[in-house]
């Protein structure tokens, strides 16, 4: 399983200090989209830069537009670049062609998504390369949020996908039982006193 790092930081600078730290213990690097939104795609370009061996991965979130904005990430020096699963089909199909013109990628982001499963078989059919089995931080809060739910439904998709959403080093273990490909870590790595040592700690827990 691979460890993916969000960076949801503000600049493209205190990305760049992120990523130098958790590099040696992570397999991708993600711009979070409220990265992205503040600092815009030159951030892309710069981690990409700075961490060539790296996967780049850049949280857009489209909604509309997919071919445009896939076309312009990718251009950018991202790797992966993901779409929302609530989006139309044409929206996803358009970003799947935009990867397919540059040997790249979509991950379509099943946030806010109901039947996770079911929209996970579609949107792979489409071309996605798989999918992201993601709670956000508001849903996280919400009463009744627990982390077992995106772990049942990526079982139950039978698609490749990723986990989003509370993974940390306690939950990371479970996360690999469930099948995911990639396991996603955030605030469990930025808020750490360490961030090196927080991006290894997870790393060893992944058997």
């Amino acid at each position: 399983m691979k460890l993916q790092f969000a960076m949801d930081t503000l600049t493209t600078e205190a990305a760049l200090a992120l990523a130098e730290a958790a590099a040696p213990h992570v397999d991708i690097l993600e711009l979070g989209t409220p990265l992205i939104k503040s600092a815009g795609l030159s951030a892309v370009t710069a981690i990409k830069k700075a961490h060539p061996d790296k996967i780049v991965f850049a949280d857009l979130k489209t909604m509309d537009a997919g071919e445009l904005e896939a076309d312009i990430a990718f251009t950018a020096g991202a790797d992966l670049v993901t779409v929302l699963g609530t989006a139309g089909d044409s929206t996803i199909a358009g970003a799947v062609k935009a990867a397919k013109a540059h040997g790249k990628g979509i991950v379509v982001d099943l946030i806010g998504v109901k039947d996770k499963p079911a929209r996970a078989k579609e949107v792979v059919e489409l071309g996605a390369e798989f999918v992201e089995m993601h709670a956000g931080l508001d849903e996280q809060a919400e009463e009744g949020f627990t982390f077992d739910t995106l772990l049942r439904d990526g079982e139950a998709s039978g698609v490749p996908f990723s986990v989003a959403g509370g993974v940390n080093a306690a939950s990371i273990g479970s996360v690999q039982k469930s099948g995911a490909q990639i396991a996603v870590a955030g605030s469990a790595i930025y808020s750490a006193p360490d961030v090196g040592a927080a991006a290894a700690e997870l790393r060893a827990a992944i058997s």
